[in-house]
């Protein structure tokens, strides 16, 4: 069953050396990267923002590399989901630095991905909503690692915040998230982190906490999850974190595939020549 065509998929970042091969051209460009991503996904999760304070300048440049039907979605400064001081200047750094995005109608959404130790408190529900009436103007998305979350109640305050929760895919260990599939926005999130069991809590230098592929089989088991969210919501927004050795395209490409979604786009300009 092909689901509506308000379900969107791509992946989490774009700009990826080992993504040469296995995704990208080997002789392309790191500035010619998005372009060409944007000729299979219209839609891309920024994730670079959470590592370093984006800027205007920076989010310019990637609206004029892709088309106007293409969506971004912007993950938080570390600063605002790791740190939470409470300070306002990194919320109003990070909102102006969006000018471009919200300017020409690019921004679907920001995502506030906290830590596994992050748990449901009253002091952490209270520092989630000063962060979303920080950025009050911009739909909003929290992902929650603890499973102390997933409770009724929570779905009630995300509601109340006008706030997306997000669905994860990740190895069902103790502790973390299980794989439900809810939606307290107008648009559905979910996102693919893999299943790698054995490095998630003792991940080595690269981050293999994310090195996964996912399986047909795993894949499938998402199809009537994601059928039903676009039947329930205006949008579904996925993307695929595991990124390692382009295996986040990939399984983008497939899911598309598997939900009877076109597997490419029509790319500005037509193909991309390269040496």
């Amino acid at each position: 069953m092909a689901v509506s065509d308000n379900v969107r998929v791509g992946a989490s970042g774009f700009s990826f050396k080992d993504w040469r091969g296995p995704f990208y051209p080997e002789s392309i460009s790191a500035s010619r990267m998005l372009e060409y991503y944007s000729g299979f996904f219209d839609v891309v999760e920024i994730n670079s923002s959470y590592y370093r304070m984006p800027t205007a300048r920076m989010f310019a440049g990637m609206v004029r590399a892709t088309d106007p039907d293409f969506g971004f979605v912007v993950k938080l400064h570390a600063s605002m989901t790791h740190g939470r001081d409470g300070s306002a200047f990194p919320f109003a750094d990070f909102a102006q630095a969006l000018r471009p995005l919200e300017e020409s109608g690019r921004l679907l959404g920001l995502l506030a991905q906290f830590p596994y130790e992050f748990r449901r408190s009253d002091d952490n529900l209270s520092y989630l909503r000063l962060a979303r009436s920080r950025l009050e103007r911009f739909p909003f998305f929290a992902e929650f690692r603890h499973d102390s979350w997933l409770e009724p109640d929570t779905f009630e305050e995300l509601r109340e915040m006008r706030a997306g929760w997000c669905c994860v895919d990740e190895p069902q260990l103790k502790g973390l998230m299980p794989p439900v599939a809810e939606a307290t926005a107008p648009a559905a999130y979910v996102r693919f982190h893999g299943r790698n069991s054995a490095d998630w809590w003792t991940p080595r230098p690269g981050s293999d906490r994310y090195l996964y592929d996912y399986s047909e089989r795993e894949l499938l088991e998402w199809v009537p999850k994601i059928e039903s969210l676009s039947a329930r919501c205006e949008s579904v927004l996925m993307f695929f974190n595991n990124c390692h050795f382009g295996n986040a395209p990939k399984n983008a490409i497939e899911m598309k595939k598997l939900l009877g979604l076109p597997a490419a786009r029509a790319r500005r300009g037509g193909e991309l020549e390269f040496d």
